[in-house]
């Protein structure tokens, strides 16, 4: 009986032993980029290195330790001025998988193989890069391909579309890299390589193992084909994390998802932040938006204790994707934000559009316009010290079409029409300044409005008409767009053809311009 007891416990000890450890490395200077420490290679003091949960700081001979547990993702924090290596595919080599035994064989996608034991040393290399303080990130919302025709719509269309600045230094897509065909998701890394940048991904409720029985197995998948699922970098004078957002299975009652996080990634972002001055630019970068006061859609105590840690912070964006239109969200005192001024946060239109559904253009490419009236496209994330601005661009059509102004082509002279000017200003907001002119007269200010976009609703309606099958998919019933505008429509003018010019002043002071014409006929 004792001897089976002290067995018992003697197993109980070496159980405990394999799954809570300490781990410890360098994070050093890779002055040969060999990606291993050299005997003359020197540590980085004051590095941030996390397991997940704690973060702790290299001691002056780049030296750390962490408490690590089987399942754990270790990753460096890249600090400013410091770059790291990146695979075939231009994924940073920010992390080591602690996964002793891998991911669960029985899920239907797989995740990471048997790491086995865990190294004496768990060393991390940078390199000195040249790295401005004004510089660009290229972001993507929602690629989401449900097949390899939905790869290459997106490859022809968005990837094959970016144009890098010179400035331009990495990108980010936001989620829902593929559409729960997880086997895409090397051939999504396969397709971006064209870009030739180190890219960032965050996990998107697409992206889950859905046969995974609680939430921080859900990403064994993601975490295989694109590191840790939650992590942080630094460029230029901005801090950059990235979260998995989505609680599956849903608490509430283990059905489907939920916009929140675990307990272990609100400790990380709290950990992190500890190291990261106030005079920081911040942006926060998941998937799912944080909008819903109901909380039907988000964990409302998971949003308010975000808003608490970054309170401290005079300059924040949070940018997010998901719902496959374009919105900008302000946060204030009413929904629990406690900050100097509003708080930023950024519902990014997506890459895939409205799920490449639409008509086929003579290439074969889906329209996909959003259902908010917003084209597919991308944006460039403008940082310039602890500022930013953002400029979306439109897939195949040049930088400055930032504006769709829908009006009647034909109206009678001196006669009645209810027909209005309507503008969607792809990247507004209720707060911008619209303005317009017809025939270079007056500028008038338009008025703001949450409506469905009449462009939107005529492509639609052709689907709904037709006689006969067009090529491609319906697209989605349309949504309220909250950056429309209207304006009455002169007709008492000469008969013959009018200009209307419309003149858009955005968040960042930028003033974007769009044109259109009409007739008036007696």
């Amino acid at each position: 009986m004792k001897k089976n007891l002290l067995s018992l416990i003697l197993l109980t000890i070496a159980v405990a032993a394999y799954s809570q450890q300490s781990a410890g490395g360098y994070v050093y200077e890779d002055v040969n980029k060999n990606g291993k420490k050299d005997r003359r290679e020197a540590g980085i003091a004051n590095v941030a290195v996390s397991n997940g949960t704690e973060v702790v700081l290299t001691d002056k001979n780049g030296f750390y330790t962490l408490p690590v547990e089987a399942g754990n993702t270790i990753f460096v924090i890249k600090p400013k001025g410091y770059g790291m290596a990146v695979d075939e595919d231009f994924i940073p080599q920010f992390y080591y998988h602690y996964k002793p035994d891998g991911s669960p064989d029985k899920f239907k996608y797989k995740g990471t193989t048997p790491t086995g034991k865990l190294p004496k040393s768990v060393d991390f290399a940078l390199f000195r890069q040249e790295e401005p303080d004004n510089f660009s990130a290229i972001i993507f919302g929602d690629p989401q391909p449900y097949s390899i025709q939905d790869l290459d719509y997106f490859t022809k269309k968005i990837v094959e579309d970016v144009k890098k600045k010179e400035n331009t230094l990495f990108g980010i897509s936001l989620g829902d890299i593929v559409g729960d065909n997880l086997d895409l998701q090397p051939v999504y890394k396969e397709r971006m390589r064209h870009l030739q940048l180190p890219w960032y991904n965050v996990m998107g409720n697409h992206d889950m193992n859905y046969d995974a029985p609680t939430d921080k197995l859900s990403d064994e998948t993601f975490e295989k084909n694109f590191g840790s699922a939650n992590y942080s970098f630094n460029y230029g004078n901005a801090h950059f994390i990235i979260l998995d957002d989505i609680l599956y299975p849903d608490p509430r009652d283990g059905k489907g998802y939920w916009g929140g996080y675990r307990e272990d990634q609100l400790r990380f972002l709290e950990n992190n932040l500890k190291h990261v001055p106030a005079d920081k630019l911040v942006v926060l970068s998941q998937h799912i938006q944080m909008k819903d006061d109901t909380g039907g859609s988000f964990r409302l105590e998971d949003r308010q204790r975000v808003f608490d840690l970054l309170k401290p912070y005079e300059n924040v964006l949070i940018m997010s994707a998901h719902t496959h239109y374009q919105d900008q969200i302000e946060y204030t005192e009413v929904n629990g934000w406690k900050g100097n001024k509003p708080l930023h946060e950024y519902n990014v239109g997506t890459t895939s559009g409205d799920w490449y559904s639409g008509k086929h253009d003579s290439n074969g490419i889906p329209d996909a316009t959003m259902r908010d009236g917003t084209p597919q496209g991308y944006v460039f994330l403008n940082i310039s010290g602890n500022q930013y601005a953002v400029d979306y661009k439109v897939a195949g059509r040049e930088e400055g079409y930032q504006m769709n102004i829908f009006a009647p082509r034909v109206v009678p002279y001196k006669g009645r029409t209810t027909s209005q000017i309507m503008v969607n200003f792809f990247m507004g907001s209720k707060n911008d300044l619209i303005e317009y002119r017809i025939d270079q007269g007056a500028w008038h200010k338009m008025n703001y409005m949450e409506a469905v976009d009449p462009s939107y609703y005529a492509k639609l309606y052709e689907w709904d008409v037709t006689n006969k099958l067009l090529p491609g998919r319906r697209p989605s019933n349309a949504v309220s767009s909250t950056h429309l505008w209207s304006a009455p429509l002169k007709l008492d003018l000469a008969p013959g053809e009018h200009t209307i010019e419309v003149k858009a002043t955005d968040r960042y002071g930028k003033s974007h311009f769009g044109k259109r014409v009409y007739r008036i006929l007696e």
